[in-house]
Protein backbone atom coordinates (compact mmCIF):
# COMPACT_ATOMS: atom_id res chain seq x y z
CA UNK A 1 0.00 0.00 0.00
CA UNK A 2 2.86 2.38 0.78
CA UNK A 3 4.38 1.84 -2.66
CA UNK A 4 1.08 2.90 -4.20
CA UNK A 5 1.18 6.21 -2.34
CA UNK A 6 4.83 6.75 -3.27
CA UNK A 7 3.79 6.68 -6.92
CA UNK A 8 0.33 8.23 -6.58
CA UNK A 9 1.19 11.40 -4.66
CA UNK A 10 3.82 12.77 -7.12
CA UNK A 11 1.58 11.78 -10.05
CA UNK A 12 -1.33 13.79 -8.63
CA UNK A 13 0.93 16.76 -7.87
CA UNK A 14 2.36 16.77 -11.39
CA UNK A 15 -1.17 16.54 -12.82
CA UNK A 16 -2.27 19.54 -10.74
CA UNK A 17 0.79 21.53 -11.80
CA UNK A 18 0.02 20.77 -15.44
CA UNK A 19 -3.54 22.07 -15.04
CA UNK A 20 -2.43 25.21 -13.19
CA UNK A 21 0.32 25.85 -15.73
CA UNK A 22 -2.21 25.74 -18.54
CA UNK A 23 -4.56 28.16 -16.80
CA UNK A 24 -1.92 30.61 -15.56
CA UNK A 25 0.39 31.21 -18.49
CA UNK A 26 1.25 34.81 -17.54
CA UNK A 27 4.82 35.29 -16.29
CA UNK A 28 5.21 35.93 -12.57
CA UNK A 29 8.29 37.26 -10.79
CA UNK A 30 8.91 36.41 -7.16
CA UNK A 31 10.25 39.03 -4.75
CA UNK A 32 12.06 37.93 -1.59
CA UNK A 33 13.34 40.73 0.62
CA UNK A 34 14.89 43.07 -1.97
CA UNK A 35 15.73 40.39 -4.55
CA UNK A 36 13.53 39.87 -7.60
CA UNK A 37 13.56 36.78 -9.78
CA UNK A 38 13.11 36.48 -13.51
CA UNK A 39 9.52 36.32 -14.74
CA UNK A 40 8.45 32.71 -15.35
CA UNK A 41 4.98 31.15 -15.64
CA UNK A 42 3.36 30.19 -12.34
CA UNK A 43 3.33 26.50 -13.26
CA UNK A 44 7.10 26.55 -13.77
CA UNK A 45 7.57 28.06 -10.31
CA UNK A 46 5.32 25.36 -8.84
CA UNK A 47 7.35 22.69 -10.64
CA UNK A 48 10.60 24.10 -9.25
CA UNK A 49 9.11 24.13 -5.74
CA UNK A 50 7.85 20.56 -6.09
CA UNK A 51 11.20 19.30 -7.36
CA UNK A 52 13.12 21.17 -4.66
CA UNK A 53 10.80 19.84 -1.96
CA UNK A 54 11.08 16.27 -3.19
CA UNK A 55 14.88 16.49 -3.40
CA UNK A 56 15.11 18.10 0.04
CA UNK A 57 12.86 15.46 1.57
CA UNK A 58 14.94 12.68 0.00
CA UNK A 59 18.14 14.19 1.40
CA UNK A 60 16.67 14.69 4.88
CA UNK A 61 15.23 11.17 4.98
CA UNK A 62 18.60 9.79 3.92
CA UNK A 63 20.42 11.73 6.63
CA UNK A 64 17.92 11.46 9.49
CA UNK A 65 15.78 8.43 8.55
CA UNK A 66 15.13 5.42 10.74
CA UNK A 67 18.36 3.69 11.57
CA UNK A 68 17.70 0.03 12.29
Amino acid sequence: MAKLFIVLIPAVLIFVIAIVAGQNAMPVSITLLSFRSVALPFGVWMGFCLALGMAGTAVLLTLFGNKR
